[in-house]
């Protein structure tokens, strides 16, 4: 048993303890307490980075570390596999060129759309370029446009427009005294020089710039039945006026100006007065007041305006 003197001694702590009263604890513990806000450019704001200072260094760090990668080749050597990663993992996928489909061309031979194009079968559908696929089918000589579409996952699809041909042009002799023949678009654009015997039946246009200036002329021509069932060839003089050189050797000489007028003129000579069963070798039609004749034996005659009709 304790001693009645120690049972005491700890009734009169206890009695003490319960008498004080309870003391609160701080609402903060010792070294937690928040410190207060420093004011905007104080001395603790200057030494902690803000997110965007971070940020920033980060992004530099990144950039820096790209650009010593691309000078040393390492990077263009990751993309180069990747690359090649990428192909094979869309070739497993079966995202391969297995066929390529082609329309709307006429005279450009298959083979040679083919050699343009440049895409090879088993090729990744994802790796064809297109655009210089494209590119290279318009330096054709037929092909006026192109479309190269991809169709997923294995096809190609090529949809051209060919050019249409207008005329046949004779150029001036070159220096060596040649002159090329080369079949022309309606706006004059030159086609090509290529089998140009395939498009006789064209309208003959001879001079130079006579391709561009053509169109309006051949169309009025074609409208007079007259005269289209003898033309045989347009010629550009001097690249200011027409003259037209039929199927019997005689030549329409026609003016700068108003040659719409004399189309109807010579229609109605050919119609009413016969004037192609005459011995003529010449016709001019540049005067406003008189026909003038040239006869295969070289006499000249005129005839005043008005009474061929």
């Amino acid at each position: 048993m304790r001693p009645v003197s120690d049972r005491k001694t700890r009734s009169r702590a206890a009695a003490r303890q319960a008498q004080r009263p309870a003391r609160e604890l701080p609402k903060v513990q010792p070294g937690t307490a928040r410190r207060g806000k420093s004011k905007k450019g104080g001395f603790l704001a200057r030494l902690v980075p803000s997110k965007t200072a971070v940020a920033i260094t980060a992004g530099g760090a990144v950039l820096a570390l790209l650009l010593g990668l691309a000078v040393t080749g390492v990077l263009g050597r990751a993309f180069h596999g990747a690359s090649l990663a990428t192909n094979t993992v869309s070739a497993d996928a079966g995202f391969t060129i297995r066929s390529i489909h082609i329309s709307g061309e006429r005279r450009t031979p298959t083979a040679t759309i083919a050699a343009a194009l440049d895409l090879h079968q088993n090729q990744s559908i994802f790796s064809a370029d297109l655009a210089a696929a494209r590119a290279r089918l318009l330096a054709l000589d037929w092909v006026a446009s192109a479309d190269v579409v991809r169709r997923y996952p294995d096809s190609i699809t090529v949809t051209i427009v060919e050019k249409r041909p207008f005329a046949l042009w004779q150029a001036p002799p070159d220096a060596s005294g040649n002159a090329r023949l080369a079949v022309v678009e309606r706006n004059g654009g030159v086609i090509t020089g290529q089998d140009v015997e395939n498009f006789t039946r064209l309208p003959k246009l001879v001079g130079a710039g006579a391709p561009a200036a053509a169109a309006e002329l051949v169309d009025s021509v074609q409208s007079h039945r007259a005269i289209s069932a003898r033309i045989a060839a347009y010629e550009y003089v001097s690249q200011r006026r027409w003259n037209l050189i039929l199927n019997n050797g005689v030549i329409v000489k026609l003016p700068e100006q108003n040659w719409q007028k004399e189309i109807d003129a010579l229609e109605r000579l050919i119609i009413d007065k016969g004037i192609l069963e005459k011995d003529v070798s010449e016709i001019d039609l540049r005067s406003p007041t008189h026909f003038f004749f040239v006869m295969h034996s070289g006499e000249r005659k005129d005839e005043t305006r008005g009474k061929e009709t």
